[in-house]
């Protein structure tokens, strides 16, 4: 979205890089425009404003709001919205993003805090994701049914949060096998499969919101998961492995 321009100057006035014989300047290198740039950098503010105002909307309107509820809430209009994105998948991604790097952080912050207990790292982290779903219900259902994208297959935004979760998981369990100087190739598989499971667990309690507490499911989702963990990743498992 970003403009570029070629910066004219006069002959004999050009220097520096990019200056061609005589001092002309090589048109194939156009130069940075810097009102330009200082477009972009509003353009990014104003996206990261319409972005935290969607999630406003999907909180006050649920998970099928539309860009009109948008638009609103951001005491603008659909035009200026489409200004900034190019359609509602594209507005869509920016929830994602905003979604991702919430998760991650609440993931990072809770792991870091119990990194001395390998259980209770396990609890914090499936407690992180289900605390999104708790305190943000309309904004995890929004993000967890993409509209149909007009992109390229294998490019679902919703692969790629879970991805990143899943791969965050994996680096985790990763380092401790690395640290017992085991083979750390399992590790991807038992770390996205942690996801999926929490994943689908997730959604079944946001869908029925049974009389559980969040606190109890992860227990009961870490107590399953640790089963295999224990006989996998542990030493006590390195030892009878041996």
């Amino acid at each position: 979205m970003s403009r570029r321009s070629t910066h004219h100057v006069d002959a004999g006035r050009a220097s520096g890089p990019g200056a061609g014989r005589d001092g002309e300047r090589d048109a194939s290198r156009p130069r940075r425009d810097r009102r330009s740039s200082r477009w972009d950098e509003h353009r990014r503010a104003r996206r990261q404003e319409l972005t935290a105002a969607t999630i406003v909307a999907i909180r006050a309107h649920g998970a099928d709001v539309g860009m009109s509820q948008v638009a609103a809430q951001a005491r603008t209009s659909k035009t200026v919205v489409y200004r900034h994105f190019t359609d509602k998948n594209d507005l869509y991604l920016a929830v994602c993003d905003w979604v991702a790097a919430v998760l991650v952080g609440q993931l990072q912050s809770a792991m870091r805090d119990a990194s001395e207990d390998p259980r209770r790292t396990l609890v914090s982290g499936i407690d992180a994701y289900l605390g999104l779903i708790e305190a943000d219900p309309e904004v995890y259902r929004y993000v967890m049914r993409p509209p149909k994208l007009d992109r390229p297959e294998g490019e679902d935004p919703v692969s790629d949060l879970c991805t990143v979760i899943g791969d965050h998981i994996a680096e985790i369990i990763s380092t401790e096998l690395r640290r017992q100087d085991r083979d750390t190739a399992p590790a991807q598989t038992w770390g996205h499969a942690l996801v999926g499971m929490v994943r689908a667990a997730g959604d079944q309690w946001l869908a029925a919101r049974p009389e559980l507490e969040r606190e109890t499911l992860a227990g009961q989702l870490a107590d399953l998961a640790w089963s295999g963990l224990s006989r996998t990743v542990t030493p006590a498992a390195a030892s009878s492995a041996s």
